[in-house]
C-alpha cells in the first residue's frame, strides 16, 4: 500500500466514520485534531490490506472503494464475498484492543483509500469519548452477531451434506454409511432399554433376470417402487436402508417378533402388487420379494442380528421365495 495524504487532505467528514457516528460537534472537533495527521493510503484491487502477517496494531477506515473478508484474494472470490467493507466502515479493531495479529484476511474489491489510525491514538480517542467506546461497543457486538450467524449457516450446510451423505441416490433410503453409523446406537439402546428390536433382510426375487429381460434403466424403476412400497408401509419411528444391490433392510425398534411378523407379510404382499410400468396394467413382472426376519436377542450386536436376518431370508428363498422366514 501507497502512503498517499493523512486524513487533512480529504473531504471526508469525521461524522461519516461509522466509529464516530452520533457523537456531538466538539468531541468531533477533538477527534478530527488526533486523526488529522494520520496517514491516508491506497490499496490496489486484489491487494490484502490485513492478514495475521500485517505488522503492528492499526484501524483502517475505508474512506473510498470496497473492501471483503476473504480466504482467496481473485477478482471472483473478492466480489462474491458475503462480507464486503464500504466508506465508513473499518477493519481491524479486533487487533487494536488485543495487540495480537489478526486472524482474518481483508482484501481491496477494488482501488481504495484506507484512513490508518495506530493503536496508541485509537486508545486515546477510547479513553476521551464515552461515545467512541460505545460505538466501538456495537460495532464488536455487531461483528460477534455476524461470526455466530456464519457459523449456524455453516453448521447447517454440513448437517445438509452429512445427511446427504446418508442417503441412496437412487432409493431415497437411507445407504449402508447411514446403517453403519446408526444401527450400534439403536442397538445399545435397545439393550440399555430392555426393548425389542426386529430386522427384516429384503430381497427382489430373480432380480437379474428381471433386467436382463426389461433392461437395467427398467430395473432401477423396480427397485425405486419397491422402496416406495417399504417406506410407506412403515412407521415414523422405523427405518430403512438399501443394503447393496436389490437387497434392503428394515429396523424395527421396539418391535417384537410377532408384530414384525405382520409388518413384513403386509410389505411382501404390497410387493407382490406394487406396479412398475406405469402406461400399462401389468404389476411388477416376474418381481417378488423375500423377506427375512430376526428379533434381536440378548448379548446380540448389529452383526449379529443382521445375520440372523439373512439367514432367515436364505429359508424364504428356499422355500420358494415370495414370503417371509423367520
Amino acid at each position: 500500500m501507497e502512503h498517499f495524504k493523512d486524513f487533512r487532505h480529504t473531504n471526508f467528514k469525521v461524522g461519516d466514520i461509522q466509529l464516530f457516528k452520533n457523537i456531538s460537534k466538539d468531541e468531533l472537533l477533538k477527534i478530527k485534531q488526533q486523526l488529522d495527521y494520520c496517514p491516508v493510503v491506497t490499496a490496489k484491487s486484489g491487494e490484502i490490506v490485513l492478514d495475521s502477517q500485517s505488522s503492528g496494531a492499526c484501524l483502517y477506515v475505508v474512506l473510498s472503494g470496497i473492501l471483503a473478508l476473504t480466504s482467496n484474494t481473485s477478482k471472483r472470490q473478492l466480489e462474491n464475498s458475503t462480507i464486503q467493507y464500504f466508506a465508513g466502515e473499518c477493519v481491524g479493531e479486533i487487533s487494536v484492543l488485543d495487540e495480537e495479529a489478526s486472524t482474518a484476511t481483508i482484501a481491496a474489491v477494488t482501488d481504495a483509500q484506507l484512513l490508518l489510525i495506530d493503536s496508541v491514538i485509537m486508545w486515546r480517542l477510547i479513553d476521551d469519548s464515552n461515545g467512541v467506546a460505545r460505538n466501538l461497543l456495537q460495532l464488536l457486538s455487531f461483528r460477534i452477531r455476524t461470526t455466530n450467524a456464519q457459523l449456524r449457516n455453516r453448521q447447517k450446510v454440513g448437517e445438509f451434506y452429512r445427511q446427504l451423505s446418508m442417503v441412496d441416490g437412487l432409493t431415497g433410503l437411507h445407504n449402508r454409511s447411514w446403517l453403519n453409523t446408526q444401527l450400534p446406537g439403536l442397538i445399545e439402546n435397545a439393550h440399555a432399554t430392555q426393548t425389542e428390536l426386529s430386522i427384516v433382510m429384503v430381497d427382489l426375487d430373480h432380480f437379474k433376470k428381471f433386467n436382463d429381460q426389461h433392461g437395467h434403466v427398467m430395473g432401477d424403476e423396480a427397485l425405486q417402487v419397491a422402496a416406495k412400497v417399504v417406506s410407506a408401509g412403515l412407521r415414523p419411528s422405523d427405518f430403512a436402508a438399501r443394503y447393496g444391490g436389490e437387497e434392503m433392510i428394515i429396523i424395527l425398534p421396539n418391535t417384537s417378533k410377532e408384530s414384525a411378523l405382520i409388518v413384513a407379510e403386509r410389505l411382501c404382499d404390497r410387493i407382490r402388487h406394487a406396479q412398475v410400468f406405469k402406461d400399462s396394467d401389468q404389476a411388477l413382472p416376474h418381481i417378488t420379494a423375500s423377506l427375512g426376519l430376526a428379533t434381536l436377542t440378548e448379548g446380540q450386536d448389529g452383526l449379529a442380528v443382521i445375520s440372523s436376518a439373512d439367514a432367515a431370508l436364505y429359508r424364504a428363498k428356499e422355500r420358494g421365495r415370495n414370503q417371509v422366514a423367520l
